[in-house]
């Protein structure tokens, strides 16, 4: 069965309400992924990989995103992985792939309030120029303006305006020409949003709860530090975060 847009749309505004984000404002992940308590790991994975996620039956999350794509696109899969842990009845492990054309109805809903919550519809209006907005004919100027206030991809972009309404498909595709980062400098704007990032980062409590074990005297030192190495920290007594800080 097709996803119904306005059930998504109502998911996506109760998950803000629930976690005190506005209707409109561009979420920062890292923050809420960190305030939800989500352990979540970069690793450079294949093309074809660009996350997954795990819940168990105490309810601990976890995700793994691809660091080889752009920081856009690991956005969109943080998002689209946001509604398997929290809107999913019964998620089950699997990789994902956001943006493939071929998807069961599941991974179309996720796809849908990635969009959704990454790009609120009352967001992009504000942005838009009113002249902009009654013609539908949006500028490239303002497309690179929004995709880095929402910190998206141009991809993922151009298919939200397209879906709520704000371009035809005419236009879509002539924008979708432009080259991505030739055109963001060509406006002043630097090009880290579509480039690969975060290789190796840990956002968690991981090695709190690691080093709270350690000072109980629960774990060996040893043990620790092969914690800490599972998530690509260096616990070594020389290093200036050793299990003496």
């Amino acid at each position: 069965m097709k996803p119904n847009k306005f059930i998504i749309e109502r998911q996506v505004a109760e998950f803000r309400m629930d976690n005190g984000l506005s209707t409109s404002e561009p979420i920062s992940l890292k923050s809420l992924l960190l305030r939800l308590n989500i352990l979540t790991i970069f690793r450079p994975l294949s093309e074809s990989f660009s996350g997954m996620c795990l819940k168990d039956t105490s309810d601990h999350r976890f995700m793994l995103i691809n660091s080889n794509n752009s920081r856009g696109r690991q956005h969109f899969t943080i998002a689209h992985e946001l509604y398997h842990l929290y809107i999913e009845k019964q998620p089950t492990p699997h990789k994902c792939n956001p943006g493939c054309s071929s998807k069961n109805p599941i991974e179309q809903s996720a796809d849908m309030f990635a969009s959704s919550l990454l790009m609120p519809e009352a967001g992009l209006c504000q942005l838009i120029p009113e002249k902009e907005l009654n013609s539908k004919n949006i500028s490239i100027a303002t497309i690179i303006k929004l995709e880095h206030y929402f910190s998206v991809s141009r991809s993922a972009l151009l298919y939200r305006l397209l879906n709520v309404g704000l371009i035809n498909e005419s236009t879509r595709s002539k924008l979708a020409e432009y080259a991505v980062k030739h055109s963001a400098k060509c406006f002043g704007y630097d090009t880290a949003l579509y480039e690969s990032a975060n290789e190796g980062l840990v956002i968690g409590d991981f090695g709190e709860k690691s080093r709270s074990l350690f000072e109980q005297g629960k774990i060996s030192e040893g043990h620790y530090l092969e914690l800490l190495h599972k998530i690509n920290i260096n616990g070594t007594e020389e290093d200036e975060n050793s299990t003496r800080c």
